[in-house]
């Protein structure tokens, strides 16, 4: 199950197209669906999270807490919708283009993909892309 909620005024445009989007996403990776949280809030709710839980004092755009068992993928991602924003302007790239790879990319850690180093990042990229090319 993918649920979202959210801790600032914003909201999915789609829940339900994005959520089958993402199950699809899982299931074309060989893996099965648990329970995902994504909650979406602003920046210092997340560099609450992060200081308290990963001890960086950094801005970001994602956390995510994975409780993958197994092929079960599961885990709470949070979004801060103002880095997403921020970033798709820095990238040139709509909010929801940017939104939708933030989305996928917790996921595809879930899966097992890194991107720590250059190869790895590239090989996430490549793998965001096609997760994207499934999204109708």
């Amino acid at each position: 199950m993918i649920d979202f909620s959210y801790e600032l005024d914003f909201k999915l445009e789609n829940e339900e197209k994005s959520a089958e989007w993402i199950s699809k996403c899982i299931v074309d990776f060989g893996k099965e669906e648990g329970e995902l949280q994504y909650i979406f809030c602003d920046d210092a709710y997340l560099i609450k999270l992060n200081v308290e839980f990963l001890q960086h004092d950094t801005l970001t755009d994602i956390i995510s807490f994975d409780y993958v068992m197994g092929d079960l993928i599961s885990g709470d991602i949070f979004i801060s919708i103002e880095r997403v924003r921020e970033n798709a302007m820095d990238l040139g790239l709509s909010f929801s283009e940017e939104l939708d790879r933030v989305l996928i990319h917790g996921v595809l850690h879930y899966i097992g993909f890194k991107d720590k180093t250059e190869d790895e990042a590239k090989l996430m990229r490549s793998k965001e892309d096609y997760c994207l090319s499934l999204r109708a």
